[in-house]
C-alpha cells in the first residue's frame, strides 16, 4: 500500500470521530457531515503540505477546527445559532469539595501514572471519546474549544456569547466530570 492509500484509509477510519467532534459543536448532523467532508477534501488536496510535525489525524483535526469555527460563525450570521444556556448548579460536583475548597477525602483524584504513556493507548482514547459524549452538550463544547481546539477563554466567550465567569465554571465542571468518567472507565479497567 502506498502512502496516499494509507492516508485515505486513515481518513476513512477517523471520519466517525471527526463527525462526532463537529456535531458536538454545530448541533446539526448535515452541517457536521458537510464540514467533515470539507476538512477531508482539504486534507487530500493539501496532502503535500503535511509537514509531519504532528500525527496525520491531529493535522486533519486541525483543519476541521477551522471549518467548524467558520460554520459556527455562519450559523450566527444566518440566525441559526443556538447559544449555550447558563450552567445549572451541580450539587454532585459541589459535594466533592470541603468548605475550604479542598477535595473531600473520598473524591480525591486517582493517580493516572505517566500521562504520556496513557495518551498512547487506544483504550484511553476510546474511554475519552465516550466520556466526551457523556458530557452535557455545553460542557463538551466549551471544553473542546478550550482544550482540544486551543481557543482562549476570551475567544470562546465571543464565539459562544457567554460571560467569562460562566466559561470558567463550565470548564471546571467539565474537567471534573471527565476526570470522574475516565477514572471509572479506564483506570478501573487497567487494574482488573
Amino acid at each position: 500500500m502506498n502512502e496516499n492509500e494509507d492516508r485515505l484509509q486513515r481518513l476513512t477510519a477517523v471520519r466517525p470521530r471527526l463527525i462526532s467532534f463537529a456535531l458536538m459543536h454545530l448541533r446539526d448532523r448535515s452541517q457536521a457531515e458537510d464540514v467533515v467532508q470539507e476538512a477531508m477534501m482539504s486534507a487530500i488536496e493539501k496532502n503535500e503540505s503535511f509537514a509531519r510535525r504532528s500525527g496525520y489525524e491531529t493535522w486533519v483535526f486541525g483543519i476541521l477546527k477551522y471549518k467548524i469555527l467558520d460554520a459556527m460563525r455562519m450559523q450566527k450570521r444566518h440566525g441559526r445559532w443556538q447559544p449555550l444556556e447558563d450552567e445549572d448548579d451541580d450539587d454532585a460536583i459541589d459535594r466533592q469539595f470541603q468548605q475550604n475548597g479542598r477535595w473531600q477525602q473520598s473524591t480525591r483524584p486517582s493517580s493516572w501514572g505517566e500521562p504520556e504513556a496513557a495518551f498512547e493507548t487506544e483504550h484511553f482514547w476510546q474511554v475519552f471519546d465516550a466520556c466526551m459524549i457523556a458530557l452535557p452538550e455545553n460542557a463538551a463544547r466549551v471544553f473542546s474549544l478550550r482544550e482540544l481546539m486551543g481557543l482562549s477563554t476570551d475567544d470562546i466567550c465571543k464565539e459562544l456569547d457567554i460571560k467569562e465567569n460562566n466559561c470558567w465554571v463550565i470548564l471546571h465542571r467539565a474537567r471534573l466530570r471527565l476526570r470522574a468518567c475516565i477514572e471509572k472507565g479506564w483506570l478501573k479497567e487497567e487494574t482488573i
